[in-house]
C-alpha cells in the first residue's frame, strides 16, 4: 500500500496543479467576459484626441458620375500642439518631488521624473503653441486638397477664418500659405479674434451649454465611471506604495498621467509608455476621457445643449453653399480653423456616423464614440460641391479627408444639395431652421 501510495501521490498533485491552471485561465476568461464593454485600442489610438492626424489618400470621383467640384467647404481643428497647459507636468512634478523627498518615488517614478521634464524643457513656455508637426500637418491637408480638386483651387478667392487661439491662427496660416505656394493667383483674405466666437467658440457663450456643463447630471455620470475604470496602480508604481495621497490625489493623478502620456506624439516625444502603463491600463485611462469629452461636447441623453450651440456654424456652412449655387459668392474656397470643441459637437449635430451615439448605459461610449476617430489634431469636415452636366448640384461630405455618408441610412456619398440641405436643417433645432 505504501508503494502504491508513493505512485498515487505525484499524479494526484500533477492533477491538483493541472485543475488550478484550468481555474485560473477559467477565472481570467470569466474575468473579461464580465466586462464586454472594455475595450482593446493600440496605443497609437489610446492617445484620443490628442493623436496626431491619421495618414490618409484622397478618394478620387469616379469619373462616371461626371462631377466637377466647383465649391469646399471646410471647418477643421488646429494641428499637433504642445501640451495644452502646464498644469499637468506641474502637477506631476510637485508629486514626484514629495515622493522623493519621502524616499518612497521608485525607479519607474524617477524614470516619469525625466520624461517630465524633458517635456517642459522642449515646451519651454510654449505651452498649447502649434508645434512643427502641427504645421505640417496643416500643409499636408491643403495640398492634398489642392491635388484633388485643383479646378476648385486655382485662381481661387479664399475665405479663412480662424478663432483668436494662436494655434488655431498658425493652423490657418499654415493652410492658406501653402495653398498660396500652390498657385500664387489665389486671393486669400484671413480674419482672425472673438468676432469668430459665435461660429468657432460657441462654448465660450452659449448660455444653454454653459448651464449645462455647470450642472451635476453629467458629472455624477462622469465621476462614477472614472471611480470604476481608472486604474489606480500606474501611479502607485511611480510614488511607491507609501505615499500618502490627499483625498482625491491619485484619482487626479492618474489623470494627469495619461495627459502626459498621451499627449507626448503630438509634440514628437517618445513617451516610452510600455514603461509605465499596460495597454490595457492606457485603455482604462482613455476610455476615462473619452466619456469626459463626449459628456461635454457631443450629443447624449442627458442633454442636447452641446451640438445645439453649434447650430450657427452649420447655419453658415448651408448658407454659403446657398451663395454660391445661387452666384451671390464668388468665393469657392470656405476655410474655418477652430478647436475639437468646435467639430465635437458639429458633427453630432449632423450625425456623422461615429460621432453620433445615444444611450443610456454609458459604459458602452468608448465601443462606439472614440474621440481618436472624431477629433484628432487636425481633425476636418469637408463639404464638397460638385455639379454635374445637366447643372445639377450635389455633395459630398469628408471626415478627416475620408468620405462618409451624409444621411444616416443611406449609404449614398453623393447627394443632391437640395437632399443634403433638407437633411441639414432638419438637424438644427426648430428655433433655427431655415
Amino acid at each position: 500500500m505504501r508503494y502504491k501510495y508513493k505512485q498515487y501521490y505525484p499524479k494526484m498533485k500533477r492533477l491538483r496543479i493541472l485543475l488550478t491552471a484550468v481555474a485560473a485561465l477559467a477565472g481570467i476568461l470569466l474575468s473579461n467576459a464580465a466586462d464586454p464593454t472594455a475595450t482593446t485600442y493600440d496605443a497609437w489610438q489610446c492617445q484620443g484626441s490628442s493623436m496626431p492626424y491619421p495618414v490618409v489618400t484622397r478618394v478620387a470621383v469616379p469619373d462616371s458620375l461626371g462631377l466637377q467640384a466647383v465649391m469646399i467647404n471646410h471647418v477643421g481643428r488646429h494641428g499637433a500642439r504642445f501640451l495644452s497647459s502646464s498644469r499637468y507636468t506641474r502637477a506631476m512634478s510637485r508629486a514626484l518631488a514629495k515622493a522623493d523627498s519621502l524616499g518612497t518615488i521608485t525607479p519607474r517614478g524617477r524614470e516619469f521624473r525625466k520624461l517630465v521634464d524633458l517635456i517642459v524643457a522642449k515646451t519651454a513656455s510654449r505651452w498649447g503653441a502649434l508645434d512643427s508637426l502641427g504645421m505640417a500637418e496643416q500643409r499636408a491637408i491643403a495640398s492634398r486638397l489642392f491635388q484633388a480638386f485643383p479646378e476648385v483651387v486655382k485662381n481661387a478667392r479664399i475665405h479663412a477664418i480662424a478663432s483668436y487661439s494662436p494655434r488655431a491662427i498658425a493652423s490657418m496660416d499654415e493652410f492658406t500659405h501653402q495653398l498660396s505656394r500652390l498657385d500664387n493667383h489665389v486671393e486669400i483674405y484671413t480674419s482672425s479674434g472673438r468676432q469668430n466666437s459665435p461660429l468657432l467658440r460657441a462654448f465660450d457663450l452659449n448660455d444653454d451649454y454653459r448651464d449645462y456643463i455647470a450642472s451635476d447630471g453629467w458629472r455624477k455620470v462622469y465621476s462614477d465611471f472614472a471611480d470604476a475604470a481608472l486604474p489606480l496602480a500606474p501611479v502607485s508604481r511611480l510614488l511607491g506604495v507609501a505615499y500618502p495621497y490627499e483625498e482625491g490625489e491619485a484619482q487626479d493623478l492618474a489623470k494627469v498621467m495619461y495627459k502626459i502620456i498621451a499627449g507626448c506624439s503630438a509634440m514628437s516625444v517618445d513617451a516610452g509608455w510600455e514603461r509605465f502603463l499596460t495597454l490595457e491600463e492606457y485603455n482604462a485611462m482613455w476610455s476615462v476621457e473619452n466619456l469626459h469629452h463626449y459628456l461635454t461636447y457631443s450629443a447624449s441623453t442627458l442633454s442636447s445643449a452641446a451640438p445645439d450651440m453649434d447650430s450657427a456654424l452649420l447655419l453658415d456652412i448651408i448658407k454659403t453653399t446657398d451663395a454660391f449655387i445661387a452666384g451671390e459668392s464668388s468665393t469657392p474656397i470656405e476655410l474655418r480653423f477652430g478647436h475639437a470643441e468646435t467639430l465635437m459637437p458639429l458633427l453630432a449635430l449632423m450625425h456623422v456616423p461615429g460621432c453620433y451615439y445615444m444611450t443610456n448605459y454609458f459604459d458602452t461610449v468608448g465601443l462606439h464614440w472614440r474621440d481618436f476617430y472624431v477629433v484628432p489634431m487636425a481633425s476636418n469636415i469637408q463639404l464638397i460641391l460638385f455639379k454635374d452636366a445637366k447643372g445639377e448640384y450635389f455633395v459630398r461630405l469628408d471626415l478627416n479627408e475620408v468620405p462618409v455618408p451624409i444621411i444616416p441610412g443611406r449609404s449614398s456619398l453623393y447627394v443632391p444639395w437640395k437632399t443634403a440641405r433638407e437633411y441639414f436643417n432638419r438637424c438644427l433645432p426648430l428655433i433655427d431652421q431655415l
